[in-house]
């Protein structure tokens, strides 16, 4: 299941170079998992999870397969974008096609590295880039009520999605990005986002590109995005880029070491992955075997029939039941048969909502 995290920003905010670190951080798991770049710039990546080394502990498999997430890096935008300064139109579809925005801004100072505004202010860049987002919206929303507007004349339900397109765009007319709309669970506005795709409605992270002495204490310019994050109800995650793209070329254990004279727990790129599985909406079942510990991804809410098909379509066609053990009682009782001797192996049906977590194997007859 790919779907699209868009890396956004101003031109040298850390952009590539976060984008080459998560695709050397890809290529170094190459012997678990195989690196695809689908494009030059776009990559599939794993989404890091210690179960899945718990799990290899326990059974012992020939090889690991991580759940895994597509990232797409969009070169700059500058102001202007929207009327198609710096081919801003190009970069504005790409980011349509994906499902997050991952907000990269600078928040350190480098005489050496221009900023294309001359100063560093991460407030200001973050609106240069979400105005740029809104104004292209309204450009697409204008046209569309002017459709509207005509078809109300010969088809009366039109008239309905006419107005609530007329609302929005006098809404965002003000300033305010579809994602504020007071009435979005109207089933008109889901069908009109899923038509439009607005950029100002996409889920949105913040990453704040630092230098190594902003990863410990909190700069002046780390603190005032973060205030404007706060406001905005954004998650906020910081990273330096530099460090990120020289541990991502570095074995397991020499990146425990790293991260611990940096005096951090936790690479700021995998927060950022995970961060972005969760915000997706996904998460991972678990299959565990001697061929193969495997996390599989599915959406939140999935029924087991729905979450068996990504295995495989006769999963689905064919289901008779699952049978589940949590992650937990797995672990705890070393494995399938320690579990199922405790009696915590459970048998599920179609309406079973897969956990986060599941270690599963379905029965299925086609």
């Amino acid at each position: 299941m790919g779907l699209g995290v868009g890396i956004v920003g101003l031109p040298n905010v850390g952009k590539s170079t976060t984008f080459n670190a998560l695709t050397k951080a890809q290529n170094a798991e190459s012997a678990n998992y195989p690196f695809c770049t689908i494009e030059p710039n776009k990559a599939v990546v794993p989404v890091p999870d210690y179960r899945l080394d718990k799990l290899a502990e326990i059974v012992n498999p020939k090889r690991i397969q991580n759940s895994t997430i597509d990232f797409v890096d969009i070169a700059g935008l500058v102001r202007g974008a929207s009327k198609g300064e710096g081919l801003g139109n190009q970069f504005l579809s790409n980011i349509r096609e994906c499902e997050i925005i991952l907000h990269l801004v600078r928040c350190f100072d480098d005489e050496n590295i221009t900023h294309v505004e001359n100063s560093i202010d991460p407030v200001r860049d973050v609106k240069i880039i979400e105005d740029e987002l809104l104004f292209a919206d309204l450009e697409s929303l204008n046209k569309k009520v002017e459709k509207l507007s005509k078809q109300t004349r010969i088809d009366k339900e039109a008239a309905a999605m006419y107005e609530l397109a007329k609302d929005l765009f006098e809404f965002m007319e003000e300033g305010n990005p579809a994602s504020k709309y007071h009435d979005k669970e109207n089933d008109l506005f889901i069908t009109l986002d899923r038509e439009m795709r607005f950029l100002s409605n996409k889920a949105m992270l913040y990453g704040a590109n630092v230098d190594e002495d902003g990863l410990l204490i909190d700069n002046e310019y780390v603190q005032q995005l973060a205030s404007h994050a706060v406001l905005n109800d954004i998650p906020l995650i910081k990273q330096c880029a530099k460090i990120e793209e020289e541990l991502a070329g570095l074995e397991e254990d020499e990146r425990e070491e790293f991260l611990s004279e940096l005096g951090i727990l936790e690479s700021g790129l995998d927060v950022i992955i995970r961060r972005s599985f969760e915000k997706l909406g996904l998460l991972s079942y678990f299959t565990a075997g001697v061929q193969e510990v495997r996390a599989w991804t599915i959406k939140n809410g999935w029924k087991a029939p729905k979450s068996a098909s990504v295995i495989h379509n006769d999963f689905e066609k064919g289901f008779i039941r699952a049978e589940v053990i949590s992650y937990n009682d797995f672990t705890l009782n070393q494995g399938e048969q320690g579990a199922k001797d405790a009696g915590k192996m459970r048998v599920e049906g179609k309406e079973y909502i897969v956990q986060d977590g599941d270690v599963m194997h379905f029965r299925f007859n086609v």
